[in-house]
């Protein structure tokens, strides 16, 4: 715990510095949520298609989910949310003339989480 899972259109990346990335929100969730720097795990996904509304082209995606042990008030979720906006901000480098949507979900894990 955290598990942190980002999604990004493939057109991005060569613009999005994700170790950085990674780092910064590790650093985020440890002052935020108060979760230990090694229990910290990112993994990112790169996605081939991505279709906005009608729109295969012009469009770029990033989602990224954190799933945390129970127990965060709403508020601990969504300022860790805006400060993983915030990130993509620093980390993401303009894309041409792509329009990326953005967005961040804070999460609890299933009380069947486990980890060795």
């Amino acid at each position: 715990m955290p598990q942190i899972t980002v999604d990004y259109s493939d057109r991005l990346a060569d613009t999005f510095d994700r170790p950085g990335f990674a780092t910064a929100v590790h650093e985020a969730v440890v002052t935020i949520a108060a979760a230990t720097p090694q229990a910290c795990k990112t993994r990112f996904r790169r996605t081939e298609d991505t279709v906005v509304g009608p729109d295969t082209e012009g469009h770029a995606v990033v989602h990224v989910g954190i799933g945390l042990l129970a127990g965060r008030t709403e508020e601990t979720r969504d300022r860790l949310a805006e400060a993983v906006l915030a990130l993509l901000g620093r980390y993401l480098k303009p894309a041409g003339a792509l329009t990326v949507h953005l967005s961040a979900e804070i999460r609890d894990l299933d009380p069947s989480y486990r980890s060795a």
